[in-house]
């Protein structure tokens, strides 16, 4: 009886299958898979595009695949294309290259759309095994053409969103900026220069129009040489200059080369933008930014920003202007408002007192009091006489606009003496006696400013002047009768006395400067 033979071992159960390996009859599947759920794991769009190329040419066996653009670095419909590489690429050779050229079968070309635009196209050329491309081929390749347009598209749409942020913090940055007080010229700065580095532009400007019917280059931020703007004319009758003063802004390809850029600047430019500063109906000026000659031109999106910022910095030196004219009103009341103070108050009691003083002095030399108390009392008089007088003068400049030059005799005198105040280091005293203003025609008043002018000059060179005091008395009689104007400075430096100086006290006392006219030039 023969052995009976073991039973056969129980065979080990079946691995699974591999995902890849299931695949086999579509094999590039998972690889194709995993490039596609690739897109946008990657924020960076150049390692997004060039995983794209690298996989197309893998699942293909393509000895070289590129992605190329159309219009490299420009983008005239979405914004943003500039940052997208002219071509992504395998390694190959240039033996290899030109060896796929050879057969009319081994290129491959599929477009890559953005949208509805065709951006550029996915080339992929000889296989490395040898042959032609197959359908297959051409579907995976499809596949990755669409993907990279979707990575394009997003990344345009990322980068227009940062734009618009970078633009609107912009504004708001300005507006800021000018609502902190900021004169008018440093305000046109601040919109010109940061406009100029939102828009990537060789140059921030500000034009307003001039009295001709023109408009001038007012302000210039500017990293290269900014000699020859600030000054530039454009003329009456340009055809930019009447989109301008209409409100309507003006984009340019080539400043250099457009028919319709007259300035003498213009050779310096590429693309430009002119945006009009208006709100409310208003018309500020314009901000004009050009780009270097060669750059590339402004997008769609960045004309659009650029203009909403405008408008925005135009409202804001609007509202800035305001303000400031609030500020200014309110000093103008707070000034009025001191002035009638120290009218109705300190003038008047001042003026009671002195009367109340000269009263005492007539008592005592009626009485036969001490004479020493006689003349302290007059001396007291006089001296509140000059008080009242030196109060009135406050009183006067306080109410004067502070920025406006002076056209009254009294703060022609007042603006002279508060710019010896600064080489002084203190405020001389002025004081007026009579109806200055009325009384003294315009030549009298001119040479009476031309020596004071003088006087004051050598007051200031002359070393330990401590104080300074400017009478100018309207009453004054000249000696052969005629009536006349006398104005007297004194100051209490040390030094020579100066040649036009009349009746200077003892030496070392100070020195006086006395000069009179009479109010008539003529008989």
């Amino acid at each position: 009886m023969s052995e009976a033979s073991e039973p056969p071992e129980p065979a080990d159960p079946p691995e699974p299958a591999d995902p890849a390996e299931a695949s086999t009859p579509r094999g590039p599947l998972p690889r194709l898979l995993e490039a596609v759920l690739g897109v946008g794991v990657d924020p960076e769009l150049r390692a997004t595009l060039q995983h794209i190329v690298d996989t197309a040419a893998e699942l293909t066996g393509a000895r070289h695949a590129a992605l190329e653009a159309t219009t490299p670095g420009h983008d005239g419909h979405d914004g943003g294309g500039g940052d997208v590489p002219a071509e992504f690429h395998t390694a190959e050779t240039e033996a290899e290259a030109g060896q796929a050229a050879l057969s009319p079968h081994s290129r491959l070309d599929v477009p890559v759309r953005v949208r509805d635009d065709t951006y550029g196209s996915l080339r992929l050329t000889g296989k490395r095994e040898g042959g032609d491309f197959t359908a297959q081929d051409e579907q995976l390749v499809r596949v990755l053409a669409t993907q990279a347009g979707i990575a394009i598209g997003n990344a345009r749409l990322h980068e227009t969103a940062r734009q618009r942020e970078r633009w609107i913090e912009g504004a708001a940055a300005v507006t800021t900026a000018l609502l902190t007080g900021e004169t008018a010229a440093d305000a046109l700065m601040t919109v010109a220069e940061r406009a100029r580095m939102l828009a990537d532009a060789s140059a921030g400007v500000i034009l307003q129009p001039t009295d001709e019917g023109g408009m001038e280059i007012v302000t210039a931020s500017t990293p290269d040489d900014p000699r020859g703007l600030v000054g530039t004319t454009i003329a009456p009758g340009s055809a930019v200059l009447e989109q301008l003063l209409g409100g309507e802004p003006v984009f340019v390809d080539d400043s250099a080369t457009d028919p319709r850029m007259t300035t003498q600047v213009r050779h310096r430019f590429g693309p430009s933008m002119l945006l009009p500063l208006q709100a409310g109906g208003r018309l500020i000026g314009t901000l004009a930014l050009p780009r270097r000659r060669g750059d590339r031109p402004y997008t769609s999106v960045e004309q659009l920003l650029a203009t909403q910022f405008a408008s925005q910095a135009a409202l804001a030196l609007v509202l800035a202007d305001a303000q400031q004219r609030r500020e200014r009103l309110a000093v103008f009341e707070d000034r009025d408002r001191i002035a009638r103070d120290l009218h109705d108050l300190v003038v008047q009691r001042l003026f009671a007192t002195g009367m109340m003083l000269e009263s005492t002095q007539r008592r005592t030399a009626d009485e036969e009091q001490d004479p020493e108390v006689h003349a302290m009392l007059g001396r007291a008089v006089e001296e509140l006489r000059s008080t009242v007088q030196e109060v009135r003068t406050a009183i006067f400049a306080l109410q004067q606009p502070p920025a406006d030059a002076p056209t009254t005799f009294r703060g022609k005198v007042l603006r002279e003496t508060a710019g010896a105040a600064a080489a002084l280091g203190f405020q001389p005293s002025v004081q007026f006696t009579g109806p200055v203003d009325a009384r003294l025609p315009a030549p009298v008043a001119t040479r009476l400013l031309t020596a004071l002018r003088a006087a004051l000059a050598a007051a200031t060179r002359r070393s330990g002047t401590t104080r300074v005091t400017v009478s100018i008395d309207a009453t004054t009689t000249l000696p052969d009768g005629r009536p006349g104007v006398r104005l007297t400075v004194f100051d209490d430096g040390k030094g020579k006395p100066t040649a036009e100086a009349e009746g200077a006290d003892e030496p070392g006392t100070g020195t006086t400067m006395t000069w009179q006219s009479p109010l008539r030039t003529h008989p």
